[in-house]
């Protein structure tokens, strides 16, 4: 590895990780290990909760377009959101940034956008790696990858075990793509001779690049804000898979939900995908969060508390549907008048 790259990095990002400064750090970044200190964050009985995950192939569009400040952002999202679901509060972050050859300006870049997503998540940018691997990546090419910790009290877990037939299912709204389905959109576009800096042919204001990298919604702090206000019951992130094969997730074996396609409204980017690729409303609804980012399962006498709670953290909530029983080889999420919503 370039050691004097390697040190003008560690110079440049040392002052943006004591940015994400939270109760419980423990010492800086430079050691072999990250410290975190449980009792000094303020648990009693805390249950550690880890993810893991990186952002696809969003980072093939980062690196050709050259905008490189924002992906740290969505390395972020992806896991602490992860950590929400279980009702933990993310306490700190360490990423992996591997390359061939370290530029030390755009790995600052990089860094930085995650500071920024740990700075809203309210965790800890406590260490990582960066490892310059000569002949693993091609020229201009790296790759990302976090891992985060958070931790709840035992009595608090979000577990979906109380889920009962005529909870109430609310949709959290998402910012764009987040950071799934890259794949099937570059080769959309390819197909479609569209370049990532044309203007969005769904809105000629903005180029395509400036939604396609729109950093993925960090929904740590109104998610951790309906939880202590009561009455929420589970938390599904809407990430690859789409509201088909995330909601199951948290459901018990025997249940299932009816959504009513038309309660939410489904952004642009994602009627105009479909339309360009002919995509069955189905596939749309596995392959894509199609304007929901997290579903929040709330009892009924509960929902329009949560919502209210969501809503003054900024968040768009739908009332989307409700639990339902189901028998076993019934598909679990089932979505009313779905398909009229994607007719043009």
């Amino acid at each position: 590895m370039d050691i004097a790259a390697g040190n003008r990095l560690v110079d440049i990002i040392g002052p943006v990780a004591k940015s994400t400064t939270r109760p419980g750090v423990f010492g800086g970044i430079g050691g072999f290990g990250g410290l975190f200190d449980l009792a000094g964050a303020g648990y009693r009985d805390p249950i550690l909760v880890s993810a893991t995950d990186g952002v696809g192939t969003k980072l093939r569009i980062v690196i050709e377009t050259g905008i490189h400040d924002t992906i740290g952002i969505d390395l972020v999202a992806m896991c602490v959101n992860d950590l929400v679901v279980a009702g933990a509060e993310a306490l700190f972050f360490l990423d992996y940034f591997g390359t061939g050859r370290l530029e030390p300006d755009i790995a600052a870049s990089v860094v930085t956008g995650i500071a920024e997503g740990c700075r809203h998540a309210r965790c800890g940018l406590i260490g990582g790696e960066t490892a310059e691997l000569p002949g693993m990546y091609a020229d201009g090419d790296y790759d990302l990858a976090g891992f985060a910790v958070g931790a709840v009290e035992r009595d608090q877990m979000l577990t979906g075990e109380t889920i009962t037939p005529g909870d109430i299912v609310l949709g959290i709204g998402s910012n764009g793509l987040h950071s799934n389905g890259f794949s099937l959109v570059r080769l959309l576009c390819d197909e479609a001779g569209i370049r990532w800096n044309d203007p969005a042919p769904f809105d000629s204001e903005k180029r395509l690049s400036t939604h396609l990298l729109t950093p993925t919604r960090i929904y740590a702090r109104s998610c951790l804000a309906a939880a202590r206000a009561g009455g929420l019951k589970a938390l599904a992130h809407i990430t690859g898979g789409g509201l088909i094969e995330n909601i199951p997730r948290v459901l018990p074996d025997d249940l299932g939900v009816d959504l009513e396609g038309g309660a939410w409204a489904i952004p642009p980017i994602f009627t105009w995908l479909q339309d360009i690729g002919e995509i069955d409303p189905d596939e749309m609804a596995i392959t894509f969060n199609c304007g929901i980012g997290m579903v929040a399962v709330v009892e009924a006498a509960a929902a329009e508390s949560v919502a209210t709670v969501l809503h003054d953290q900024g968040e768009a909530v739908s009332i989307m549907g409700a639990v339902t029983t189901r028998d076993p080889d019934d598909q679990a999420v089932r979505i009313g008048n779905w398909a009229a919503q994607w007719t043009v």
